[in-house]
């Protein structure tokens, strides 16, 4: 397969996984309406680890599962649960289309936390870019006194900050561990802590929800394998800015069920926040470039 028909392939691929968590999260959003935070983290984990139990299983089964560096697969796990409670709080507040705005800032910290974590060398320009990130992250959360950070803006920039450690952690871990150990893990890990926690105050399901949960569950398994194919065949700094079109999706599905348009603050916010991060992706193309002609 050529470069260019690699690259075309996981476009194509990246558009997919973006609309397929567009309904995910879309799904767990209507879900935030009726049930705790926590409980929908649960129920996000707990719909696709049948899935994912099946796909291991076809990809070769569990004998390496327990070969693996378990302090790792705990804290993604436990970030993981971080992640999609706070989301799932964000959602119940704001927009899909605020909410991504503000989880865009998410490549920039990776790259923030890969100077410690990885020991990467970042130069002044990418900081330069990483902070005029975080600024449209605040411009998003409104910068005028009555509406600046709002619980829910709070909520999915921890969410976007969980994700990002998460992300290094998975790095670190694939240097040992194979891609089914780390889902695996990371999917019952966030299953049995997610639905530990909210117990407490677990809600009994309405039948006319499933559906819902099981549109939650093909979506984000689709969504992962989509995501996979994509970056398995393409240059990343050619698909990744592909993720982006998640705000398009948010505006649309902002409009078509609930009649609602992201304001000028949001969309000036989105902007730089978009704009750091193909800077960030379109620096690392060239970076790798001049290491490897």
């Amino acid at each position: 397969m050529s470069k260019v028909s690699g690259n075309l392939r996981s476009i194509y691929a990246m558009l997919i996984a973006v609309f397929m968590f567009s309904l995910m999260d879309t799904a767990m959003k209507l879900l935030a309406a009726h049930y705790p935070a926590m409980q929908v983290a649960a129920l996000r984990s707990l719909s696709s680890l049948p899935l994912v139990v099946l796909y291991v299983a076809w990809r070769g089964g569990f004998k390496s599962m327990m070969q693996a560096r378990f302090s790792l697969h705990v804290l993604r796990g436990v970030l993981g649960i971080g992640m999609l409670a706070l989301f799932a709080y964000g959602l119940k507040r704001l927009s899909l289309a605020e909410a991504y705005s503000i989880f865009f800032i998410a490549p920039a910290l990776i790259t923030a936390m890969a100077v410690f974590f990885l020991k990467e060398r970042v130069n002044l320009a990418r900081w330069i870019a990483i902070f005029v990130g975080l600024a449209g992250v605040l411009v998003v959360l409104r910068p005028e006194g009555g509406g600046f950070l709002t619980l829910g803006g709070l909520a999915i920039l921890g969410s976007a900050v969980c994700y990002a450690i998460s992300a290094v952690a998975a790095r670190i871990l694939a240097r040992t561990d194979s891609t089914r150990q780390m889902m695996f893990w990371l999917m019952l890990l966030m299953s049995v802590g997610a639905t530990a926690l909210a117990a407490p105050e677990w809600v009994s399901i309405d039948p006319e929800h499933i559906m819902l949960l099981c549109g939650l569950a093909v979506s984000g398994f689709f969504g992962q394998l989509a995501i996979t194919e994509a970056f398995s065949h393409g240059e990343g700094s050619v698909v990744a800015p592909f993720e982006y079109s998640a705000l398009a999706w948010g505006v649309a599905i902002d409009w078509m069920l609930w009649q609602t348009l992201p304001d000028e603050y949001t969309l000036i916010g989105a902007a730089i926040i978009i704009g750091s991060g193909l800077y960030l992706i379109r620096h690392e193309k060239s970076h790798a470039e001049s290491e490897h002609p």
